[in-house]
């Protein structure tokens, strides 16, 4: 081969070679990006006391709206029961839309106003992509006065919401109940442990081993101390428990 056959070759070979390399590096690019970009935003927020806010497939989704802050327009709001620490109305105007779904037991319907999705336990709802169920939520043994539950069965509901193929489960105000020995694949569960009304730190431990959630957030605490919770859930599973303050907010993997 010439001198001058060998550079033309050398030199082809060098620019094929770098239009394969800037092809790999810009693919690999998109596909990082790609993975980054699937999941941004993706999260669950505590507000406080039993409220949530989660961000999933495009959609905000609140749950018993009552603290926090609500700056985002709601694409699905659920309501565990019609307490007012549960079910507060003008949290709920201030976030809703005119498309807006809001899903709630029957006693809920005329408090809200509106129109809204009556639920019991067992119904299931699809909403998009995003699959609610709702369960039973009572207490069995915390009433306010004899033969009085403050929350009878049939009153609340707890949800199951599956979004994105993952389950997420808000509990409701409730005592630990045989029904969720029922609950199977729960990625995220979202328990009370403050006692008096639900469940304390004890029985939302003993309820999260039952459950085998992958990973479990303390709400509706009061003044109780969810380092406790914590311990008893993580020495006796795999489970791991989140503890947020309210305005933090859990990553979806």
């Amino acid at each position: 081969m010439s001198k001058k056959g060998a550079f033309y070759s050398g030199k082809y070979f060098k620019v094929a070679l770098g239009i394969v390399l800037a092809v790999a590096v810009v693919g690999v690019g998109y596909f990082a990006y790609q993975a980054s970009t699937v999941k941004v935003g993706d999260y669950v927020k505590w507000l406080g006391h039993a409220s949530f806010q989660i961000k999933a497939e495009g959609k905000t989704i609140y749950l018993d709206p009552y603290e926090g802050e609500y700056r985002d327009k709601a694409d699905i709001i659920l309501v565990t029961h019609s307490h007012a620490d549960h079910c507060n109305v003008s949290k709920i105007n201030s976030v809703r839309k005119s498309d807006t779904i809001i899903i709630a037991p029957a006693d809920c319907v005329s408090k809200i106003g509106g129109e809204v999705r009556s639920i019991k336990p067992g119904d299931k709802i699809l909403v998009g992509d995003v699959l609610v169920e709702a369960v039973e939520a009572y207490n069995y043994k915390r009433f306010s006065s004899p033969g009085n539950p403050y929350h009878p069965k049939g009153f609340g509901v707890g949800y199951l919401l599956t979004i994105g193929g993952k389950t997420i489960y808000h509990a409701g105000d409730t005592d630990s109940i045989p029904e969720m020995q029922n609950l199977k694949n729960i990625y995220l569960a979202l328990l009370p442990t403050g006692g008096t009304y639900t469940m304390d730190n004890q029985e939302a431990v003993e309820a999260a081993l039952a459950i085998k959630p992958t990973y479990v957030i303390p709400m509706h605490r009061w003044n109780t101390d969810p380092a406790e919770f914590k311990t008893g859930v993580e020495a006796g599973s795999n489970i791991k428990v989140i503890l947020l303050t309210p305005g933090e907010q859990f990553q979806l993997e």
